[in-house]
């Protein structure tokens, strides 16, 4: 059964239409990707499905009762609110009215009977009695601190929250816009294995392919006004969009040869007018309108880097550089040479200390320990995931010309507007403020303006974000071909396989080490990530210690021996890991077949019988590891 269906949708903002006549249904347990060009209508899209977007014609369904929760796209205040307000903020109404029937009840001096009367009738309707205990199951499901304030959260975590936050009502439908956006490796595949236990219907929006291959089962594009739909994942569905282009080329092709032939008999000479056909005339003006109609696909855009003279064979050295905050180690003593044409990729967790080292690279940072050795003839052109080099009251003219109307472009001189058409800017909207533009729009206007200096050291930090495949492989392609040195601060998995030849991975406590190859090469040789467990909650004195070191402090401070354990618990406490290891595998196993293209659409039957396998199997797995703790206590004593 549908869970929602779009019939017939059209929004059109001025001349330019967005979406036309667009219909589909989608159901629960479908991932639905939404992708298409820069400005293309998807962020429109989401918002007529929620309700915030009141389309020019057409309806949207929601099957009765159906709830919708969105995670939005800007990261979440960080304010003095505890975790768990935020997350209970979710509930709406429930929030709402626990909060109004709490106040009135601290209010002793005033009579408020028929209120909380009221209070506790509505709150016996939405069932919102339970809600205290549904922000601790979220909280404790998604590992958050709940006591901590928001202000005292990374941006990672606050993501996680307001997840929770959408998560608590339970909704039927989750709305995603660039949900990895800002987010560290770690914190997306986390939030990729939450979404994949989602039983609902999700539509995201997303520019990270590798979250996109892992996550969709679904993909719909949206391509100058229309929508096509496609059940499977991104990579068959690009072998179906490229043949179905070449479709549209040869039917286009045909029509414009018809259309010539016509305009050449329409135009002969005054015997052909006498024995004209009136009928033949009016099919011809139907074809020019047909013609006029189209609309062409939009080109790719045009990007170049001007290289200036060549560096120095060295670019920067290292020498024990380390350095710290208080007491927090960011970079233990590290020898480190970067040489002309390297292509480096720096990974880690947010804050781990990726800006640090660029700053201390560039001069802009005296290291507390070591030395830095800084290449000849360097010219850099710094790439700012921030866009703080952009001023949004300017135009996006203004922006790149910086107030001159013919601008420099690998010797030779061109007009700034014809250049912003080579990054899909028509005049029009090169005109336009740059605060009136998308997060996509923006980054081309960024890269645009980068690639007016010439630069033999290339930093880009999160160049990705926000910029559609299209853009964003072309991208890739410039930066391969670039022959100057790079240094790219990505959490785009796949645009650092396909981008870097070696990565610096920021391995935690300061730890900073060099791979050959990209991402998967660094996991491949034993990369990971640190934990970032108590990252939030632990303070920065009472830093967390290794389980095995903590293990062996606990026993030399403790004189009290160990518990002996009966021969039967024995036995259980043995082979608990092999049990939970077989559990784990049964659940990836499970989670493989429910995430199948196909695996809603057979049999009803065995579709929810292979559902309640799998939450027996996850109930299972959690109530044997709470056995194998309180088991490992008993032996610990």
């Amino acid at each position: 059964m549908s869970l929602l269906s779009l019939e017939q949708i059209s929004v059109a903002f001025g001349h330019n239409p967005l979406l036309s006549k667009i219909s589909f249904s989608a159901e629960a347990g479908e991932r639905v990707a939404i992708i298409g060009r820069n400005g293309a209508g998807k962020s429109t899209l989401l918002k007529v499905i929620s309700g915030e977007q009141v389309p020019d014609e057409g309806v949207v369904r929601l099957e009765g009762g159906m709830r919708i929760s969105q995670l939005p796209q800007e990261l979440p205040d960080a304010n003095e609110k505890t975790v768990r307000e935020v997350v209970s903020e979710g509930a709406g109404e429930a929030h709402d009215l626990m909060t109004r029937y709490f106040k009135l009840l601290e209010d002793f001096e005033n009579d408020h009977a028929n209120e909380l009367s009221d209070i506790q009738t509505e709150l016996d309707r939405i069932q919102g009695w339970d809600l205290e205990q549904r922000v601790n199951h979220m909280v404790q499901r998604l590992a958050l601190p709940a006591d901590k304030l928001m202000s005292e959260l990374s941006g990672g975590w606050r993501r996680r929250v307001i997840l929770a936050q959408a998560l608590i009502s339970n909704p039927d439908v989750l709305l995603l816009d660039e949900p990895t956006n800002h987010l560290d490796v770690p914190t997306i595949e986390w939030m990729e294995q939450q979404l994949q236990q989602f039983r609902g219907l999700i539509l995201f929006i997303t520019h990270d392919r590798r979250f996109l291959e892992k996550l969709a089962n679904r993909i719909i594009e949206l391509d100058r006004g229309n929508l096509i739909s496609f059940s499977g994942n991104i990579n068959d569905f690009l072998v179906f969009k490229e043949k179905m282009l070449e479709e549209e080329e040869r039917a286009n092709a045909l029509f414009d040869k018809r259309l010539a032939e016509e305009e050449v008999w329409i135009r002969q000479g005054i015997k052909a007018r006498r024995t004209r056909n009136e009928g033949r005339v009016r099919a011809l003006k139907a074809l020019r309108e047909e013609r006029s109609e189209r609309i062409n696909r939009q080109g790719n855009a045009k990007m170049a880097i001007e290289t200036k003279d060549k560096s120095g064979k060295l670019v920067a050295e290292f020498t024990q550089v380390g350095h710290s905050f208080e007491d927090k180690v960011i970079l233990q003593p590290m020898d480190f040479i970067v040489n002309r044409g390297d292509r480096i990729g720096l990974i880690g967790p947010n804050g781990c200390g990726k800006s640090t080292f660029l700053k201390i690279l560039l001069g802009d940072l005296t290291p507390e320990s070591g030395s830095v050795r800084q290449g000849t003839k360097l010219n850099v052109a710094y790439f700012d995931q921030l866009r703080e080099q952009l001023d949004p009251e300017q135009t996006v003219a203004e922006n790149v010309g910086e107030g001159k109307d013919v601008i420099e472009i690998n010797g030779q001189n061109k007009h700034v507007i014809g250049y912003l058409g080579d990054f899909l800017f028509p005049p029009e909207r090169a005109r336009t403020p740059v605060k009136a533009l998308s997060g996509g729009e923006r980054n081309r206007v960024l890269l645009a303006k980068l690639f007016t200096r010439p630069a033999n050291l290339l930093i880009m930090d999160e160049p990705t974000n926000d910029l559609d495949v299209e853009t964003l492989e072309l991208l890739e392609e410039l930066l391969m071909n670039y022959d100057g040195t790079l240094l790219l601060v990505s959490h785009d998995r796949a645009f650092l396989d396909n981008v870097v030849t070696s990565v610096i991975a920021f391995e935690g406590e300061g730890r900073v080490k060099e791979y050959v190859g990209g991402y998967k090469d660094w996991i491949r040789q034993g990369g990971k990530f640190p934990t970032e467990s108590t990252s939030q909650t632990d303070t920065p004195k009472a830093k967390a210690k290794p389980a095995i070191e903590a293990a062996s402090e606990d026993t030399k401070v403790s004189s009290k021996p160990k518990s002996k354990l009966s021969y039967k618990v024995q036995r259980e406490f043995d082979d608990m890991p092999a049990k939970i290891a077989k559990l784990e595998e049964d659940i990836a196993a499970l989670h493989v077949t429910t995430s199948d293209a196909n695996f809603y659409a057979g049999d009803a039957d065995k579709v929810q019988k292979t559902l309640a396998k799998l939450t027996h199997k996850e109930a299972e797995l959690e109530s044997t590891m709470e056995r194998w703790l309180e088991l490992e206590e008993m032996q610990n004593g």
